[in-house]
């Protein structure tokens, strides 16, 4: 079963988002547009606000002022701007004594419209199928995770939020997990994830936002991002010292230093090329030179370091949106 996209309001327009518990802003400001077709990632330190924002994107708690449109439609104006969307804030929540099949087939009845025939495709699509007769009581977390997208996929959803999907999975979970959400990406569902695995993220989005202290300092594309940082490079040469002093002299090269005995420094790649016959010509030979690849974790870092993780908001009931 695909997931058809086409033309039409953005999944998610974000505009001014706001949320306070009495004197603590839990949110402080948010805007963000998630595109037809995107796997975006929503990130941020803990206590930045990343859930309490999906809650709000979703309809579950009221926003102290702002706008979120899915689709167009307002989530707390109507229940129908939920149409197509689905998700879970947290963790999915089940009934442990009951197989994952019938935790199902009772989401299906209360959801109706086909939900039913849709179980057994849901299924097999998070790789279930042959635990279904189960008890989830004695799934993995990873597994749970798992059934918690399949209950949202009973809405055929042309959006998907979720919360943290991989936190606590062990590298072969995170694996399944990022092969799931890719697969569905490819059938044209947009996806929106909340994560603090960043290499999760930078293999699976596209785009991203990064959330400090409530408020966003980034959007955009992780392309721009990483393009916008420029490019560092690693030197070593026959005179350290003097290749030092010959770094910080050419026009164009930044942020000399050096690292564990390796000269580090910032350059566009034709600087980098001026320099090389700037040593060579200074007697500096050059043993190894080559460009060291900034990672989102980088870019992320150097974004909201500094933060001190701040008190998030009353604790609330974990939610299923499916």
């Amino acid at each position: 079963m695909s997931v058809a996209s086409g033309p039409g309001p953005a999944p998610i327009e974000v505009r001014g988002l706001v949320k306070r518990y009495g004197e603590l802003t839990a949110v402080a400001g948010v805007d963000l547009t998630v595109e037809t077709g995107d796997v975006y990632g929503y990130l941020g330190p803990n206590g930045a606000g990343k859930t309490t924002s999906l809650r709000m994107m979703l309809g579950l708690i009221l926003p102290t002022a702002g706008t979120v449109r899915l689709f167009g439609r307002d989530p707390i104006a109507s229940v129908h701007a939920l149409d197509g969307v689905a998700g879970f804030v947290e963790a999915p929540a089940f009934y442990p004594y009951m197989s994952g099949r019938k935790n199902l087939e009772l989401m299906a009845a209360f959801d109706g419209h086909g939900a039913k025939h849709r179980i057994d495709w849901a299924l097999e699509t998070v790789e279930l199928a042959d635990r279904a007769k189960d008890k989830v009581g004695g799934y993995s977390h990873g597994m749970r995770q798992r059934l918690g997208i399949a209950a949202a996929l009973l809405r055929e959803p042309r959006l998907l939020l979720l919360d943290e999907p991989a936190t606590g999975l062990d590298p072969a979970g995170m694996r399944d997990m990022r092969a799931l959400i890719r697969r569905l990406a490819d059938q044209g569902m947009t996806v929106m994830l909340s994560s603090h695995l960043l290499p999760e993220v930078e293999e699976l989005c596209n785009r991203v936002a990064i959330v400090r202290k409530g408020s966003i300092v980034y959007e955009g594309l992780i392309s721009e991002l990483k393009r916008g940082a420029g490019t560092t490079y690693s030197l070593s040469t026959t005179d350290d010292a003097r290749a030092m002093a010959v770094c910080r002299a050419q026009p164009g090269v930044s942020d000399v230093q050096v690292e564990h005995g390796t000269i580090r420094f910032s350059a566009d790649e034709e600087t980098a090329a001026a320099l090389s016959q700037a040593l060579v010509e200074a007697g500096a030979l050059i043993k190894a030179l080559a460009p060291t690849t900034v990672t989102l974790e980088d870019l992320f870092f150097s974004l909201t370091e500094g933060d001190a993780p701040e008190p998030g908001p009353p604790p609330v009931p974990e939610e299923v949106v499916a």
